[in-house]
């Protein structure tokens, strides 16, 4: 019984927001989570080389010069952060 109770839905989800941390949770906002997906998409055209090619040859660059754009878009990818209100 205390095996069973040990692996429960919150421990799956802290476990999947530990190993994934763009998953998100209830808590987070619209710029963390447009963050986390401009990120995840700049990862996967410079881990993919037939994205990196086609998007080397859409915009007429070396797929060195996109590798290098896509790895600079992801310090800030949407901008800077927006003000926090502290209420």
């Amino acid at each position: 019984m205390s095996s069973e109770l040990r692996y429960t839905a919150t421990t799956q989800t802290e476990h999947l927001h530990a190993r994934y941390t763009g998953t998100g949770h209830a808590d987070v906002t619209k710029y963390e989570w447009l963050t986390h997906q401009h990120r995840d998409t700049c990862a996967t055209i410079i881990g993919q080389p037939t994205l990196a090619s086609y998007l080397a040859i859409a915009d007429g660059e070396s797929i060195g010069r996109i590798k290098f754009e896509m790895t600079e878009r992801m310090l800030q990818p949407c901008g800077p952060p927006p003000a926090k209100d502290d209420d």
